[in-house]
């Protein structure tokens, strides 16, 4: 049984009714805060308080609250074949919340929204490239890892704009990008990333 399960049902339409208020501030530019989510949910402050008792609880149920939207895909990996099982879920999701998306990652409010999922992101993505980029040199690691996040959520709004590509199209490219980086995490055999591709490594005429 989950926590929200155990909610009783009064509790559960008045928190519902707070994260449909934080949800419409992102999406008209407001700032997000206790007094703004009072007002626009028609409840007290002190309610507010009560669900949500400060703004980093606030932003972290404006991302749970758009990410639900866009279906169960749209979720931190936690291992290596989830970055690749999981992307065309996620960006045909942002497809399906556009105007979320959109928000999310061009206006003060969305960047903090993503923001409050720093350390939450950071340690998913470090687990799931673990085993990947565990013998590259310490700051590579990092640098690898960075990029694999990157390619997993984020040129959605890019390739959209520019290129008038569909969440599936882009899933595709990323896709792609992916596995090439991680077939070269594998076959470099901890050589520095600022050495060039592995296949360059490799002797004449071996495969």
């Amino acid at each position: 049984m989950t926590d929200d399960a155990m909610i009783p049902p009064r509790k559960q339409a008045v928190r519902q009714r707070i994260v449909d208020a934080l949800l419409s501030l992102l999406r008209d530019g407001e700032d997000i805060n206790h007094d703004r989510v009072a007002e626009r949910a028609g409840v007290g402050r002190r309610t507010v308080y009560r669900y949500f008792p400060d703004r980093e609880m606030l932003m972290q149920s404006v991302w749970t609250g758009v990410t639900s939207l866009a279906g169960p895909d749209v979720a931190f990996p936690t291992t290596e074949a989830d970055l690749l099982a999981t992307m065309p879920g996620i960006y045909e999701g942002f497809d399906k919340i556009a105007d979320y998306a959109t928000l999310i990652r061009s206006t003060p409010q969305g960047r903090a929204v993503r923001l409050s999922q720093r350390d939450r992101r950071i340690e998913s993505y470090t687990a799931a490239a673990a085993d990947a980029v565990a013998a590259l040199p310490p700051e590579d690691r990092i640098l690898a890892t960075a990029i694999l996040q990157v390619l997993h959520t984020t040129p959605w709004l890019e390739m959209r704009d520019n290129w008038n590509l569909t969440g599936t199209q882009t899933a595709r490219a990323c896709g792609w990008a992916m596995r090439v980086l991680l077939q070269d995490l594998r076959e470099r055999a901890g050589k520095a990333l600022d050495e060039g591709p592995a296949s360059e490594s490799r002797q004449p005429g071996q495969k």
